[in-house]
């Protein structure tokens, strides 16, 4: 069976992966580099794994969670989808199981809140609400405050975020913590609003309950 380990020894994933993050750099995105990628592996496994799932459908999130960015190389905005069939082509060439192949491509495929995505499979879940978890001002590569985009200001706020899995009560927190100086937090919940609700609807998915703490203030 194909593991997180042979996709990251393709010389195609890394090359895909640093170009499309090179590209969406031209336009002032976010960084979406291999460090986003290795995060969004291992808190999509940890999901996964503290729910009770099996391990290879936690080795499926590992690997979904480190391609999620990979149609970045074609353009930001449909890139969950561009990036599913990126995905498909080097998961083929691998040899991996077609059913597996069929669980990666929904879930990248969906993880985008821009593109009308939702959770279609227990991996897909996790993806998102490992992919909207990861928010933090080292994400943010503008250095002039004075060109920061409304999405720059609110990543930049953001000093410390983390996802907390009650696999017992199961709820799944995401523990946000802002620096109110930069934006208010009526702001980031306003600007982050839809990434928040899509995390509900995976969290749902997975049969559990979501919270959203911002500043230890309940929002959701």
């Amino acid at each position: 069976m194909v593991t997180l380990k042979q996709v990251k020894e393709s010389s195609l994933v890394k090359q895909y992966m640093d170009l499309g993050n090179a590209y969406i750099g031209n336009i002032g995105a976010i960084e979406h580099n291999i460090s986003h990628a290795e995060l969004s592996a291992e808190l999509c496994s940890h999901i996964l794994t503290k729910l009770g799932y099996s391990e290879r459908e936690a080795e499926l999130g590992r690997i979904a969670g480190y391609l999620h960015d990979i149609g970045n190389l074609v353009n930001r905005y449909g890139h969950g989808m561009s990036g599913a069939l990126i995905a498909f082509s080097i998961l083929l060439d691998l040899g991996m199981d077609p059913e597996e192949i069929a669980v990666i491509m929904g879930a990248i495929g969906n993880h985008e809140e821009n593109s009308g995505g939702r959770p279609v499979n227990n991996v897909g879940a996790a993806l998102i609400l490992a992919d909207k978890s990861d928010v933090h001002r080292s994400r943010v590569r503008k250095r002039d405050f004075a060109v920061f985009t409304p999405r720059d200001r609110v990543n930049y706020a953001v000093t410390e975020s983390k996802l907390l899995v009650d696999e017992k009560n199961r709820l799944i927190t995401m523990k946000i913590q802002i620096d109110t100086c930069v934006c208010s937090v009526i702001e980031y919940f306003e600007i982050f609003l839809t990434k928040m609700l899509m995390s509900r609807r995976a969290a749902e998915f997975l049969e559990c309950q979501f919270e959203l703490l911002i500043n230890d203030n309940k929002l959701l």
